[in-house]
C-alpha cells in the first residue's frame, strides 16, 4: 500500500506561481512512476505531469514550459512547480503513484485526496 498526501494548493492571481507537494509513505520502494493530475469542474480528470524513478518527465501540452515536476528521494516527495498560472489551470490537483505488486505481478495505482488550485483573473 502507498499513501499520498498533497499540500500547497491555494488561490493565486494570473501569472503567479504555486508549488504543490506530495509526500508518499508506505511501500514507496515499489513506486515506479509518480505524477500529477487535475480535474476542473465539469471536466474529466486529466494527466498533467509524470516522473519515473529513472528521472524521465512528461508533461501535458497545456503545461509544457510552465510546470516542472521534480522529486526529493530522501523525503519521498514529488513536487509540481507551476509558473505563469492561467485561469484554465484552476482545478483540484491529485497526486498519483504507480507501484509494482510483486505478489500478483501487476501494478497498482494510488491517489491522494487532492488539493484545490484556483487562479483568479
Amino acid at each position: 500500500q502507498v499513501q499520498l498526501v498533497e499540500s500547497g494548493g491555494g488561490l493565486v492571481q494570473v501569472g503567479e506561481s504555486l508549488k504543490l507537494s506530495c509526500e508518499a509513505s508506505g511501500s514507496v520502494a515499489r513506486i515506479t512512476v509518480m505524477g500529477w493530475n487535475r480535474q476542473a469542474p465539469g471536466k474529466q480528470r486529466e494527466p498533467v505531469a509524470t516522473l519515473t524513478t529513472g528521472g524521465s518527465a512528461n508533461y501535458a501540452d497545456s503545461v509544457k514550459g510552465r510546470f516542472t515536476i521534480s522529486r526529493d528521494n530522501a523525503k519521498n516527495t514529488v513536487y509540481l512547480q507551476m509558473n505563469s498560472l492561467k485561469p484554465e489551470d484552476t482545478a483540484v490537483y491529485y497526486c498519483s503513484a504507480r507501484a509494482f505488486n510483486g505478489v500478483i505481478g501487476l501494478y497498482n495505482d494510488y491517489w491522494g485526496q487532492g488539493t484545490q488550485v484556483t487562479v483568479s483573473s
